[in-house]
């Protein structure tokens, strides 16, 4: 980073310094105000909900959307948002919503007079209907798809561009109720509903800002945008007019605002950390995680994570067109090591495959261990005609730049496939987003890619390699299952496993296209993160979770606890 750019992203750090609570004291013991401070390292790509699909988005985005559920941030479970209640019928096919009366989108310029209007069942009918719809804003229409009734012949019928036919199973039954309907029962449709793309977005932001609306996000929470310089901060101010309260009476949110910046050197957001310039740290550096876990100045949160990192494979085309080579990579990685040496232990190897361990009734003993056996890696790789190496091209292992270890990982990974196979391997680094978009398109050989699952269930990691997620067309970019894996095997246990609402039947359902996967070695897992962060002292109300979810709205804090008292 040039000088000039360094200390102008100091000045805008400074100017974030902790802002002193105003000490309105609310029921409970709690207090209004304060500005709550944080960073985010990766790259956003896009704040609207039907294009948003990385975490450090949803970190800023989930205070300003919310859906008709969410997810409480405790425990992972359902909670009421924009429904106050719901009912299902006995086909357990028959959804019916109940809207809260009192709930008013954000003033912005998109409304007549700049005045936010009231939130309808309307509002939920659009929303859930554009996430049906093609286009280059909407990546998430797997979210319906095969799931409600007349989502698919909404989607076909735009994309050959006939009329729009409507989704015959999203009805507005009276402005304050909404009836979705499915094709047939699926168990976790709530937990699909609490996703963020199943948040509601007014119709006039679209209208009105256009290809900005990813950038200018206008919804119903907690926090509204106030300020927002790409790439260097983005302020969300309490939204007066918010619906929500907490079980004292208070109205929510106690936060004056929220403050985000945008700087990706790891040290020096912990040494912002350090000085109190910032509320929060998620993912510490590396080189500091002994130092930090063992501290005593801040407070220290720490679950195991729903996540996996993996390495994808472009196996449509040579080299990695043959299993034995895709194997004999697997099969050469020291996960152990990886977590052990790299990562100082904020990680557990992927023992079996790509689903996080922690999920109950889950059968992960039937999904083959990922052994580390340099003599039979390379054993397979001369099998494939390559023995030593020889005859191999030289490998481009592309990573992006902005994460948790992922150089560090590459470059083991680099030395033990060169140590024990004899390949030339060379690490490319990119930015995240010409990194996400090279393997959205097809372009990338072997990669790097992360998930964090989206509602918590074993399904969620395996939605990933779905068929049916993968476009007809090649030269367009396939957003969720990017290896493009096409397995009639693999997708009709999966397909299956979505239709059976008998949890062990289906978690058995599941488990066995995971081990049809990985006989596959569509992938190569390497480890489930531990989600880690430390919080200042005076910061109260901020639950840890697996899936990093974070929610505002009840986070305040203590001027007993602030050392500038």
């Amino acid at each position: 980073m040039r000088r000039a750019a360094f200390l102008f992203l100091l000045g805008l750090l400074a100017c974030s310094a902790p802002e002193r609570a105003r000490e309105r004291e609310a029921s409970g013991g709690r207090f209004y105000g304060g500005v709550f401070n944080m960073n985010e390292g990766d790259d956003i790509g896009s704040l609207f909900p039907l294009s948003l699909t990385r975490s450090s988005a949803h970190h800023i985005a989930s205070q300003v959307y919310e859906g008709l559920v969410g997810f409480d941030q405790h425990d992972l479970s359902i909670r009421p948002g924009l429904a106050e209640s719901w009912s299902i019928d006995d086909t357990r096919t028959v959804y019916t919503f109940k809207l809260r009366p009192d709930v008013l989108f954000h003033d912005d310029t998109c409304f007549v007079g700049g005045v936010g209007r009231a939130f309808t069942a309307s509002d939920v009918v659009e929303s859930f209907t554009a996430l049906c719809t093609p286009g280059e804003s909407n990546t998430l229409f797997w979210l319906f798809q095969d799931k409600v009734r007349g989502a698919n012949a909404q989607y076909a019928a735009m994309l050959a561009g006939h009329p729009a036919p409507g989704v015959t199973g999203i009805e507005e039954v009276d402005p304050h109720t909404v009836r979705i309907t499915l094709t047939t029962p699926y168990p976790n449709f709530l937990q699909i509903l609490a996703h963020q793309g199943c948040w509601i977005f007014p119709k006039e932001l679209v209208a009105h800002h256009g290809a900005e609306a990813r950038w200018h996000p206008v919804g119903t929470g907690p926090f509204r945008l106030k300020r927002f310089v790409r790439g260097e901060v983005l302020v969300l101010e309490r939204w007066p007019h918010y619906w929500g309260s907490d079980e004292h009476g208070n109205q929510l949110p106690f936060l004056d605002a929220i403050r985000c910046t945008f700087v990706k050197d790891k040290e020096e957001e912990l040494q912002q950390f350090e000085r109190g310039n910032l509320s929060m740290v998620y993912e510490l550096p590396v080189d500091r995680t002994e130092e930090l876990l063992a501290t005593t100045a801040y407070q220290l949160q720490s679950v195991p994570g729903l996540t996996v990192q993996f390495y994808g494979f472009d196996h449509h085309h040579p080299p990695f067109n043959d299993v034995r080579i895709r194997r004999a990579i697997s099969m050469a990685i020291d996960r152990q090591s990886i977590v052990d040496s790299v990562l100082n232990g904020l990680a557990v190897p992927a023992r079996r495959g790509v689903v996080a361990p922690g999920f109950a009734n889950y059968p992960y003993d039937s999904v083959p261990e990922l052994a580390y056996d340099p003599d039979r890696a390379a054993s397979l790789l001369a099998e494939a005609g390559h023995p030593g190496g020889a005859g191999m091209p030289g490998i481009y292992l592309q990573v992006n730049s902005d994460g948790f270890g992922y150089i560090r990982v590459a470059e083991a990974v680099q030395e033990m496939l060169s140590r024990n196979l004899g390949l030339r391997v060379i690490t490319s680094v990119l930015p995240a987003e010409q990194h996400y978009e090279r393997v959205e398109m097809g372009q990338a050989r072997i990669w790097r890619e992360g998930w964090i699952v989206d509602h918590p269930d074993p399904e969620n990691f395996l939605a990933l390699f779905y068929g049916l997620s993968v476009p007809v067309d090649t030269a367009l970019p396939s957003y969720l299952n990017s290896t493009r894996y096409k397995d009639p095997a693999y997708d009709s246990l999966f397909a299956r496993a979505l239709r059976t609402s008998e949890n062990s039947e289906r978690m058995g359902l599941l488990a066995r296209a995971e081990r049809k996967l990985m006989q596959d070695m569509i992938v190569a897992p390497l480890y489930h993160e531990r989600s880690v962060r430390l919080l200042q002292p005076w910061v109260r109300d901020l639950p840890i979770n697996g899936m990093e979810l974070r929610d505002l709205r009840t986070t305040w804090f203590d001027p007993a606890a602030r050392s500038d008292k």
